[in-house]
Formats: C-alpha cells, sequence, structure tokens
C-alpha cells in the first residue's frame, strides 16, 4: 500500500517557460561534439535536447545530500536514498524550434510502491506537456525510481541479454568532461554524474554514472540516422541497468517495420543498459 502523504501528490503540477535559444544549443553541440545542427531560427530541435531546457533552478540550500533538489517540493518526499530515471515514453507531434519560447506544464502521474528483490521501491510517473509559441508539440512521460542505499555483498541483478541480432552497430565511450558538460547544460547537480568517490563510496559503482537522458538521447539520434529525411515521431525507452565512464559501451539498432526501429544499449560485457522502441515520420 503506497504512504497516503505520497498519493497526496498525486495531481500537483507546475508550469514553466523556457526559449529555444541558439546560443544554449551550441553548448549541448559542443557537449555531444558531433555534426552540429543548423542553428538558424526555426531550425528543428534534434530529439533529446530538450532535456537541456527547462532546467529545475533550486538554492544550495534547497539541494540534498545526493545533489539534487530536495524533495518534498514538486517531486513527493520519497524517503529512500536512490534515483533514477527508470523510463520514458516521448511523442513528437510537432518539434519544437531553435527560437520558439515553449511552455511545459508538468503533473505528478502516479506514486506506487512496491517490493523488489533489492528491496522497496518507490516509482513516481511524471507527465510533461510542452507547447511552443510557434506550434511546438510534444508530450512525455518519465518514471522515477527510488531504491533503498545498496547492501554491502549483495549479489548484483540477473544481467538481461539482448533478444535479437541488430542491423547496425557502434561503440562509444563518454569521458569525465564529457558527463560534467551534460550535467552543466541541463542544471543536474546530481553527484553521481561528476563526483566519482561519491558514485564509489557512497552508491557501490565502479565510476560515474551516463546519465539517463543522455544514453536515450544517442539511441534517438542513432535510429534516426537510418532515415535522415524523416523526423522522429515517438520513443519510448526503458533503463536497464548504468552505464560508467570507465568502460565502453555500445548502441545497436534492429529495423522493425518501415518507419519503426528497435535501438538499444549495451555495456561493455554486452548486457542490455537501455532498450528502446523508436518511430519516424
Amino acid at each position: 500500500m503506497t504512504n497516503s502523504v505520497l498519493i497526496d501528490w498525486i495531481g500537483r503540477s507546475r508550469t514553466s517557460i523556457d526559449t529555444i535559444s541558439a546560443d544554449h544549443l551550441a553548448k549541448v553541440a559542443a557537449t555531444f561534439d558531433g555534426e552540429p545542427p543548423s542553428l538558424e531560427e526555426n531550425s528543428p530541435l534534434p530529439p533529446g535536447w530538450h532535456w537541456a531546457f527547462f532546467p529545475e533552478i533550486t538554492a544550495l540550500s534547497g539541494i540534498g545530500r545526493d545533489g539534487h533538489q530536495a524533495l518534498g517540493e514538486f517531486l513527493p518526499p520519497v524517503t529512500l536514498p536512490r534515483r533514477m530515471w527508470a523510463s520514458g515514453d516521448l511523442e513528437i507531434a510537432k518539434p519544437l524550434v531553435v527560437g520558439e519560447t515553449v511552455s511545459k506544464t508538468s503533473t505528478i502521474l502516479s506514486v506506487e510502491e512496491k517490493h523488489g528483490r533489492t528491496g522497496k521501491l518507490v516509482f513516481v510517473r511524471v507527465g510533461h506537456e510542452f507547447a511552443g509559441d510557434r506550434g511546438g508539440d510534444m508530450r512525455e512521460e518519465h518514471q522515477i525510481v527510488y531504491r533503498e542505499a545498496p547492501v554491502a555483498g549483495a549479489p548484483p541483478p540477473e544481467p538481461m541479454l539482448p533478444l535479437h541480432q541488430p542491423d547496425s552497430s557502434c561503440t562509444l565511450t563518454a569521458s569525465p568532461v564529457q558527463l560534467f558538460r551534460y550535467s552543466a547544460i541541463t542544471f543536474n547537480s546530481h553527484r553521481i554524474h561528476y563526483d566519482v568517490d561519491f558514485c564509489r563510496d557512497q552508491e557501490g559503482y565502479d565510476g560515474l554514472i551516463i546519465h539517463g537522458p543522455l544514453t536515450a538521447t544517442l539511441l534517438m539520434d542513432f535510429a534516426g540516422q537510418q532515415q535522415p529525411e524523416k523526423q522522429l515521431k515517438s520513443f519510448a525507452f526503458r533503463a536497464l541497468s548504468p552505464l560508467t565512464h570507465v568502460h565502453e559501451f555500445s548502441l545497436h539498432v534492429r529495423r522493425t517495420g518501415d518507419n519503426t526501429y528497435s535501438v538499444w544499449a549495451c555495456n561493455y560485457r554486452r548486457e542490455l543498459a537501455m532498450m528502446a522502441d523508436a518511430e519516424l515520420g
């Protein structure tokens, strides 16, 4: 049964406004270190780059032990110490464009407590609606999972392996500098992305954690490369295990229909870290 205090957060909503500025997009492009998109006025925003906008601006006095915004403001006051993006579902009716001023309305859709093999879990599902003054129209849901602190000596979760052979693959690495830059452009102060001592001593990881949205953005781009003349229409992903900066990781894509693709990311052991379905149109 879910705590009644947490249930009270369901339905809470807030709206923020941001402008898709070419200056900030140039910083995002430099962080990904690939071929930069057009920064001309009204050029479409690359899929996933909206995560670099609408930052949660919190004073240092409002930051928790892990570097995140203290809970109990917009997100419910979950007491479990670890958090990560569990999944997301993005629908792009019309892409946001450079220079567009956009309102983002976020709503707590559900809060659910569960028990898994690693202990107590709390899932918080948040919906976002993006409406631009030039017609940009996107909808997104993402689910955050909160977990108990790691237990020393506990066996790791059973890894998941890819179900299919890919049509195409590539191998990448992420440096501490890139992860710092991504944290900076998204105003994300979660310490797992830049404080390696915190990762190892407090969270039990072997290195800095690659941001879930960063991995998802790379997968969106990899899917889009299959038909570059088309736009991403939808993208649904699920995070399965973390990737760290000390090892290479790989992206894979497999065509499943005329305009649909299965994409996934694997760690250096070829175990699934994230899997997703993408539709172009």
